[in-house]
């Protein structure tokens, strides 16, 4: 099975000034991120705020991407939700209008608490999607599963689940992240998901496939990481590494990424409309606050183009 190279990006939901889906400026989007060097996009998962959207506006999100996208940017959509029975239909949904893959990460409720149950979770989807690579969204923080991802993949074995790709690894310890790399011998696709540890995954021999949230406006720096680290320059990598964190410190004091960051888009000339509930949307004078302090560090000189 194909390994991503390169950084897959995690794509805004885009709304208009009501909050309503707004398909028609995802070819701008789409077209941007392949002019700063992205090489797919992951749908409808944390940042997409899949978790706000209905089945019918994630399955017309997903139409317009596989319809605008160029024939080797990969779209891959989040399909994870609530009835597992949904998570299928989304799956099957997903295979049919020709994405090149699918991921899921489980709901909270009900908890998944055992190897056992996550396999069998992630069984039933890739059934729904035979034909195409599913990928498990680990991303405990905000799922609540925590459970061993070199279990899951044992378990995975045992199932034998023919496509099921890898893991999106979204998560603090590097140490899970390398042995499920390592894991017999790199059988699995191990995407790293974490853009502030880009660096220290390539260390470890990872991170030739990255699925990242802040690639949508700071997509240039984070694809300088894995160039210099490529050309054998450290002290370039650790440079930008340690810039891609002042982004994220910045994006932080704003509610982060899904609603800070999704202003920064709007600062940069791409405006994806507001979040939906429960997020709370930036003020106009904490926008000017969030231009003020991406200013200072010189963030318009090296963030995406359009």
């Amino acid at each position: 099975m194909e390994k991503i190279q390169g950084l897959i990006d995690a794509p805004y939901a885009p709304f208009d000034a009501r909050g309503e889906v707004k398909l028609s400026i995802i070819k701008k989007y789409a077209s941007m991120l392949v002019k700063n060097g992205m090489k797919g996009v992951f749908l409808n998962g944390s940042t997409g705020e899949g978790c706000n959207l209905t089945g019918a506006e994630r399955m017309a999100i997903a139409e317009e991407w596989v319809k605008v996208s160029p024939k080797d940017f990969k779209v891959i959509v989040h399909v994870g939700t609530c009835p597992l029975k949904s998570a299928c239909i989304l799956a099957k949904h997903a295979m049919d209008i020709g994405a090149w893959g699918v991921g899921a990460m489980p709901s909270a409720f009900p908890n998944i608490a055992r190897v056992e149950e996550l396999a069998l979770y992630c069984k039933a989807i890739c059934e729904a999607a035979p034909g195409i690579p599913f990928y498990y969204y680990h991303m405990p923080v905000f799922s609540r599963t925590y459970v061993p991802m070199v279990g899951l993949l044992k378990e995975i074995d045992r199932l034998r689940v023919k496509n099921f790709a890898g893991i999106k690894f979204t998560n603090e310890c590097l140490y899970e992240y390398n042995q499920c790399r390592l894991y017999k011998k790199g059988k699995y696709d191990i995407l790293h998901g974490q853009d502030e540890t880009a660096l220290c995954s390539l260390v470890q021999g990872g991170a030739r496939g990255c699925i990242c949230g802040t690639t949508n406006y700071n997509g240039r720096v984070q694809n300088a990481i894995l160039e210099a680290w490529e050309a054998g320059d450290i002290e370039r990598a650790n440079k930008m590494q340690n810039y891609s964190q002042e982004v994220i410190n910045i994006i932080c004091k704003y509610r982060g990424n899904i609603v800070g960051g999704k202003r920064i888009m709007k600062l940069i000339g791409l405006d994806l409309g507001p979040n939906r509930l429960p997020f709370q949307n930036l003020t106009s004078s904490e926008e000017k606050s969030l231009k003020k302090d991406l200013e200072r560090i010189d963030f318009f000189s090296k963030c995406n183009i359009l």
